[in-house]
């Protein structure tokens, strides 16, 4: 192996181990304390992205139910994708899963890579509408707009998508596994 093939692989775990230290772990905390709260109360957690983005939704969704035994569902069966992207369009399939199937007690968990997916955008907005308490996840422009609408906003500052899903799911499975161990 070259030293230059040695120091891409050196510099891009320099770069997750910074930017996965970025975090406030207060924010973790209240992220664990609001997961703990829906659950309480008889709701479920709803995680969903996009892409890489919804293959950490169902990692995340999986480990919560069965390892941390709190309920959790992520919207990533195809049928359901494509019923609801045909029927009221893509940018809008999110939206109206959260209408179908959120309940007044359930905790929204939105990631999207830059922040500005239309879909999850609208989702936020539903969250928002339905009362629902919203957690976001994104990264690339500090301004993007999902950064700006949960009540709970995790950014991470990059602009390359294996950086940020990467720090996004480390962060999501932090939680997993403090809630597994605060029990």
């Amino acid at each position: 192996m070259s030293k230059m093939e040695s120091k891409f692989f050196q510099d891009w775990f320099s770069e997750i181990y910074s930017h996965s230290n970025s975090i406030q772990t207060d924010n973790l905390i209240k992220i664990s304390n609001e997961i703990i709260k829906s659950s309480n109360n008889s709701g479920k957690i709803i995680v969903i992205g996009n892409g890489g983005s919804a293959a950490i939704a169902s990692h995340v969704s999986i480990d919560l139910t069965k390892a941390a035994g709190i309920r959790a569902i992520n919207f990533n069966e195809g049928s359901l994708l494509t019923c609801f992207s045909n029927d009221y369009g893509y940018e809008s399939w999110v939206k109206e899963a959260l209408e179908f199937y959120a309940d007044k007690n359930d905790l929204i968990v939105l990631i999207s890579s830059s922040g500005q997916s239309s879909n999850i955008i609208n989702g936020a907005k539903k969250a928002i509408e339905m009362n629902l308490p919203l957690i976001t996840l994104s990264g690339f422009s500090k301004e993007n707009p999902l950064k700006k609408m949960g009540d709970i906003n995790l950014w991470v500052d990059s602009s390359e998508y294996n950086i940020v899903e990467s720090v996004h799911q480390m962060w999501l499975l932090s939680v997993v596994d403090y809630l597994i161990k605060s029990k």
